[in-house]
């Protein structure tokens, strides 16, 4: 048996980052069953997944000669029960992410590795919802997950190191290069780049400069491959809204209090790529 026909992928939410992750897998070869509340969600998970694969292949980030994995959508945890990994890919919420990360512990077997996708919560706060915390672990994919190959690995204090060991293999099997940091909020790429996005969209709110000049700004002098305002864009306006909630009730850092022109976006539902429309006007819905 090869190193990926050893593992059984689940993932919770079918949202950018579920479809991202699942199509990450599906590529290596690893067969994923990818659980949402809505069979509406999930047929459209499917299509996306499909046009993500196409894009790895064209990108030519995918290993050749590897079989495809096979996808298996449920609206229940009972498909679940056999995985050897679950990933948690649900919004930045903590409501949301304790109801779900409760009811998968309780719906795996022991000794089931369960990674939290998530881009603030801490670790350990999290550890505090499931049964066996010590089988939690937080791996912070990028967006898009098959094309960026460093991933944020982050331990919990009670974090076993076996279960580390476990998360960090089946990212190399992924073709992910895994960097481990300890637990904090935020923990390092947003507790860098989120007050760096919210600080941008406030220069364009204060009107001191246009979402271009800034971006153009950020790239031509610092290096910034697509600058803040295009990344948010990517992101979601409202996840990078729930993660700088995280931030600021957990830190108290005002940099991370989501400024009212990302708070004006939200409302009105100009979300980024996801709705056409965020920073940038992208002209149509992007897939």
């Amino acid at each position: 048996m090869t190193a990926y026909q050893e593992h059984r992928l689940a993932i919770i939410g079918a949202g950018v980052m579920g479809t991202n992750i699942s199509a990450l897998a599906l590529g290596h070869g690893v067969p994923v069953v990818l659980v949402d509340l809505d069979e509406d969600v999930l047929a459209t998970a499917r299509k996306t997944i499909r046009q993500k694969l196409r894009h790895a292949q064209l990108m030519g980030v995918l290993p050749e000669g590897r079989p495809q994995g096979t996808l298996t959508t449920s609206v229940s945890l009972d498909a679940i029960a056999d995985a050897t990994t679950v990933v948690e890919a649900v919004t930045e919420v903590d409501k949301v992410k304790r109801e779900v990360l409760t009811a998968v512990s309780r719906a795996v077997a022991p000794g089931t590795v369960l990674i939290s996708n998530t881009s603030c919560i801490p670790i350990d706060e999290m550890a505090e919802w499931i049964d066996r915390p010590e089988e939690l672990v937080g791996v912070h994919f990028m967006n898009p997950s098959y094309m960026i190959k460093m991933v944020e690995v982050i331990r919990g204090p009670r974090t076993e190191p076996g279960v580390l060991e476990r998360a960090v293999e089946l990212l190399a099997v992924l073709g992910r290069e895994s960097l481990v940091i300890d637990d904090s909020a935020g923990f390092v790429i947003n507790r860098l780049l989120h007050p760096l996005i919210n600080t941008a969209a406030m220069l364009v709110q204060e009107g001191v400069a246009s979402v271009e000049v800034v971006d153009g700004l950020l790239e031509g002098c610092l290096g910034h491959s697509t600058g803040p305002l295009r990344t948010g864009d990517l992101i979601g306006l409202e996840n990078l809204v729930d993660s700088l909630n995280v931030l600021y009730e957990r830190r108290g850092d005002e940099s991370c209090r989501p400024c009212d022109l990302l708070l004006e976006k939200v409302r009105d539902g100009h979300l980024g790529r996801k709705t056409g429309r965020g920073f940038y006007d992208y002209g149509k819905v992007a897939s």
